[in-house]
């Protein structure tokens, strides 16, 4: 992305795992020194940056959210993160204690150690700071980005929490919660005072810029339930230039330095400076490692519930029923709509110049769910993910360096769909969602009710899958309780195994889950850890957690 968040890539990152509101100054250099001057400060602020990355691209200890729905399977039967975990973490039930909970969903500890470091810096900046007013506002607005960024991000998940502001000398052991209220009226007025003063991004020279304002306010105020901001957030970006890109793929993978118009938010990498990413290495497809003598890849793959959950490409829904028993009928992969295409791999899909093969003692693999407990890069579902795998990516080399957009213009268009349907703007949703559909050339008719509410979420789930999205939508719609298909609980998840029989193959619908999933009501916030109850004197467990 751009020359400073490169830098700030690079830049190691230490966070307390502890639970407990790290108060430790971290300065090792004279904060005057660090503060006074433009460049300095600058160089200081590319630190924050990397908390955007953080954040998105590792969510949780145990992996991907995409795993704690039905979109997609961690492959390893071993009892680790990003293997059996995200398992037996959405079988849920009273054998899941709140400490575990805690451990690989919540980020307490670490969000309020950024925090700190966000107030540490407005401080440091309001108080050394030398630059002109102009510089001086502009670095404000940056960290007051990241800060309401990271409130965001803690807020989503425990709802009531501590707020601290850059008066360093407020911050105590003990401290109170605020209201869920008060914590959005501080995310708010941060970003919306990083939008007011940030740059438009062709004057932003690599730093952040007016529209990761805009965006992030269009996603915090739709959580905060403030439809309006959320409304007026999609209307300024618009003003700014943001648009659909006409092609699916690109509007993700396209990099801003070849004039995405869609990426709100972005990472890029560079190999040729060591500045690289590991999702290519833990998601390609194994067959990449086959093929130079070796295994690896696919720690996750896509379900056969996301695959059943695009439509044709000429709109609606084909007819599964042949394919939940043991057919020789060719799936009906090639139909499916632009979306799919762009983001799952399936037997036959071309792939580096090859052909997929997901079948037993294909290239790629096929393994038995809990019978074969390291697949080792094969598929325990006949599928492989596509969006956000480097098709370029060579596993013998380092690391990936394709772009990775974490938040995009389409999204904030999903945004205010949601946001007019909850204000009685059918005419917005619709809009909205006509232009959703119609960039993969889905037809669309105007709804109302329950059935315009049902295209939002539909559009949710397809347009933006494997984007971090959908587990954290069905938490704010507190419908992850409910069975499935309208939450997360009363399922197994499948997979289609294949087997080449004659010059064909047979597909057989399989079950790869022990148990129903099962989300329970008071993961609607993740419970406070025992470490900050234990130190802080004036905070109880929420009451859902005691």
């Amino acid at each position: 992305m751009r020359k400073n968040i490169l830098i700030a890539l690079t830049l190691a990152l230490t966070v307390s795992c502890s639970g407990v509101l790290d108060l430790t100054p971290t300065s090792s250099v004279s904060s005057r020194t660090m503060w006074e001057n433009t460049a300095n400060a600058e160089y200081s602020v590319n630190y924050l940056f990397t908390f955007f990355w953080n954040y998105n691209a590792y969510p949780t200890q145990l992996g991907l959210t995409e795993a704690l729905t039905d979109e997609l399977k961690y492959t390893s039967y071993n009892f680790n993160a990003m293997a059996y975990i995200p398992s037996y973490i959405s079988y849920g039930g009273t054998t899941v204690t709140a400490q575990t909970y805690d451990v690989y969903l919540g980020k307490w500890g670490s969000l309020y150690t950024n925090i700190r470091q966000a107030n540490e810096a407005l401080s440091y900046l309001k108080e050394f700071g030398q630059m002109s007013d102009e510089d001086k506002t502009r670095l404000e607005a940056e960290i007051r980005l990241v800060r309401g960024f990271l409130y965001f991000e803690l807020v989503k998940r425990y709802k009531d929490v501590i707020i601290y502001d850059e008066d360093l000398s407020k911050i105590s052991k003990d401290a109170k919660l605020s209201t869920e209220e008060e914590a959005w009226d501080f995310i708010e007025a941060d970003l919306e005072f990083a939008a007011d003063n940030l740059p438009a991004r062709e004057a932003s020279k690599g730093r952040m810029d007016k529209g990761m304002a805009y965006g992030y306010l269009s996603r915090a105020m739709l959580y905060a339930k403030r439809y309006d901001k959320v409304i007026a957030a999609a209307g300024k970006l618009e003003e700014l230039g943001y648009a659909l890109e006409g092609n699916y793929a690109d509007g993700i993978s396209k990099s801003l330095a070849a004039g995405n118009k869609e990426a709100i938010l972005q990472y890029c990498f560079d190999a040729s400076k060591g500045i690289t990413q590991g999702f290519d290495a833990s998601y390609t497809p194994g067959g990449d490692y086959a093929v130079v003598d070796s295994k690896g890849g696919a720690y996750a793959v896509p379900t056969q519930e996301i695959v059943e959950s695009y439509e044709l490409a000429t709109g609606g829904f084909p007819d599964w029923s042949a394919f939940h028993g043991s057919t020789t009928n060719t799936p009906p992969y090639e139909l499916l709509e632009p979306r799919f295409q762009a983001s799952i791999l399936y037997n036959g899909s071309s792939w580096k110049g090859r052909k997929i093969e997901p079948f037993v003692d294909g290239t790629d693999g096929w393994a038995t769910w809990k019978t074969e407990k390291e697949p080792k890069g094969r598929t325990v579902t006949g599928y492989y993910l596509k969006k956000n795998v480097d098709e370029a990516f060579d596993v013998t080399s380092s690391g990936g360096s394709h772009p990775f957009t974490f938040l995009r213009y389409a999204e904030v268009l999903l945004n205010k769909a949601e946001a007019c349907y909850q204000t009685g703007d059918a005419a917005g949703a619709n809009a909205a969602v006509k232009a959703i559909r119609a960039r993969v050339g889905l037809p669309y008719s105007d709804k109302s009710g329950s059935a315009l509410w049902n295209a939002i979420v539909q559009e949710r789930k397809v347009e933006l899958a494997f984007e971090g999205q959908r587990y954290w939508d069905q938490r704010r719609w507190e419908t992850a309780h409910e069975n499935y298909p309208v939450g997360l609980s009363g399922y197994k998840q499948h997979g289609l195994k294949v087997e080449k029989e004659g010059t064909g193959y047979r597909y057989t619908y399989v079950t790869i889950d022990d148990a129903n999933r099962s989300f329970t009501s008071r993961l609607y916030r993740f419970p406070i850890p025992e470490g900050e109850l234990s130190s802080n004197g004036l905070v109880e467990q929420y009451d859902e957690w005691k």
